[in-house]
């Protein structure tokens, strides 16, 4: 699994003029499944989204969790972080889970964080989502459970 995970003041979604999830300080994580991922990865990355030590401490240093700092986390489906554009101009999205399996491993993201403690919002799967956020920082950083970068 992948993600885009953005440290924010304030994020919001929304479906079609439709508020579904609005969020105050926190991590927001665009999250996408490929196809050979399963609940680890999920377990995986929900560990290591909380755990994410992005939060300043008392001096300004990074050293804070988002449980530590009582933030929210964010978690919107982001099938295009699968997409590959090293050839042509059309990105191919063979690698990306079929949908079903996506959605499924999306909540168990989410189902997992929880589970951690951290209080939880989510996008709408498979709809066109307006998300608007205010990245703080910009602190913005880049997740892959099979850590190939």
């Amino acid at each position: 699994m992948r993600a885009v995970a953005q440290r924010v003041r304030s994020a919001r979604v929304e479906v079609e003029g439709e508020l579904v999830a609005q969020m105050e300080t926190g991590l927001l994580a665009l999250v996408g499944v490929g196809r050979s991922d399963d609940e680890r990865a999920a377990s995986e990355l929900a560990r290591r989204l909380v755990g994410l030590r992005i939060f300043g401490d008392s001096e300004g240093r990074m050293n804070r969790s988002l449980l530590e700092v009582g933030g929210t986390l964010g978690v919107v489906s982001q099938f295009t972080l699968f997409g590959d554009a090293r050839q042509g101009r059309r990105p191919s999205f063979v690698e990306a889970a079929p949908a079903e399996i996506a959605e499924t491993l999306v909540e168990a993201v989410a189902v997992a964080a929880r589970a951690r403690g951290a209080p939880v919002v989510t996008g709408r799967f498979r709809a066109r989502m307006q998300v608007s956020l205010v990245n703080d920082g910009p602190v913005t950083l880049l997740l892959d459970t099979e850590r190939r970068f």
